[in-house]
């Protein structure tokens, strides 16, 4: 919370001030974790009295809260501007969960390593730049256009990255001239049943258009296999309602119209650190190919999901014909954020162990199916 506001407070001030961030600021934005993990920004801290109507878990971050909303009003030219603000801010509790760099850094490495060259990159839901960060590394000088939906992250983006093209909006606004433009789409999508208003999209002839549109997890993966070329990858870290869910139609329109390069599940503490969340993931690599003739036995398993006679968890074939895809060191039968049975993994080396597996594997399924032609 600490870290958010006042990352916050530089990315006003260098907007007041027209100038980009020095060595101690960037420093200080670069710590910005979003407010995924902070549900408590939600409650009322107007004054006060609304105190008593927090929770005694959440009552620390009383005086934070009121001391954020502050800040974010004293910078607002209005008060149509600060409602906007923090109407943003409370939308992306539910959505943003910041990815570890040494994460990235494992699949922008295997990437690297593995022959991918990188000249322009879509990230479409940005953050304050992580993904962007570490591409940027390994591929100095790749253009660069970045989507974030939340106006303070936006500006924070914004002030860390000033040498790329950052959209302060959602990505189903990408103009259509960048149909079929990039290279490597890489992102942490966002998490939830949240639907998407794109008109092109919900009104489309194909039935797996018109669902992805209502889960944004879907449609981000159909919307940037549209924005790659042949060839491109996309390489999404998603929730495992992307390859657990019951209906296969969205898996089966992404076979059709990619390879499945690979396919990873995260262990469940990925996220614990740097977001305060437990939510299972996954990622998952794809390689553009349209007008495919078949599927590989892996992208069979890969539409199939299926849910444990015995524990009730639901999960995808594809795990249980590739185990060693799986990164975690131990799994347990418990619940996911919905009471719902789940398994859960575990993974006793931390971020830095996570990172490792994540790219021993990732550089074993990039050598046996990635198509460098």
């Amino acid at each position: 919370m600490r870290n958010n506001i006042e990352a916050i407070r530089v990315a006003f001030r260098l907007g007041v001030e027209k100038r980009p961030p020095t060595a101690d600021e960037r420093e200080e934005l670069g710590r910005y974790a979003g407010f995924g993990g902070l549900k408590c920004i939600l409650n009322d801290a107007k004054e006060l009295a609304d105190a008593a109507k927090w929770s005694k878990s959440d009552i620390e971050l009383f005086a934070p809260t009121v001391e954020l909303r502050r800040l974010i009003h004293d910078y607002s030219k209005s008060d149509k501007e600060f409602a906007a603000y923090m109407d943003s801010l409370k939308a992306s509790v539910l959505t943003a969960f910041y990815t570890p760099s040494p994460v990235i850094g494992a699949i922008a490495d295997s990437l690297k390593s593995n022959g991918i060259e990188v000249n322009s990159f879509l990230e479409p839901s940005a953050g304050q730049g992580a993904f962007v960060d570490s591409f940027l590394q390994r591929y100095p000088g790749a253009e660069t256009l970045a989507f974030e939906k939340d106006l303070l992250t936006g500006k924070i983006l914004s002030a860390l990255h000033p040498s790329i093209s950052t959209e302060i909006k959602g990505f189903e606004k990408i103009d259509p001239d960048f149909e079929g433009y990039f290279d490597v789409a890489a992102s942490n999508i966002p998490f939830g049943d949240f639907a998407v208003a794109d008109p092109r999209y919900a009104t489309s002839k194909e039935i797996a258009y018109r669902q992805s549109t209502k889960a944004i997890h879907n449609y981000f993966f159909l919307k940037s296999l549209d924005s790659v070329h042949e060839g491109g990858i996309v390489a999404f870290i998603a929730s495992q309602g992307v390859m657990n869910a019951a209906s296969p139609f969205v898996r089966m329109e992404m076979m059709r119209r990619a390879d499945l390069v690979g396919a990873f599940r995260l262990p469940n503490n990925t996220f614990s650190d740097n977001a305060g969340t437990d939510a299972g993931s996954d990622l998952i690599i794809l390689q553009k190919h349209t007008n495919k003739k078949a599927l590989s036995a892996d992208e069979e398993f890969f539409i199939q999901s299926i849910v444990d006679r015995e524990t009730k968890a639901p999960n995808n074939k594809y795990f249980v014909a590739f185990p060693q895809n799986v990164i975690c060191t131990e799994a347990k039968v418990g619940t996911d954020q919905f009471g719902k049975p789940a398994i859960i993994y575990k993974h006793e080396g931390g971020v830095d162990g996570i990172a490792a597996d994540i790219r021993k594997a990732l550089d074993e399924s990039l050598k046996l199916r990635l198509n460098l032609d």
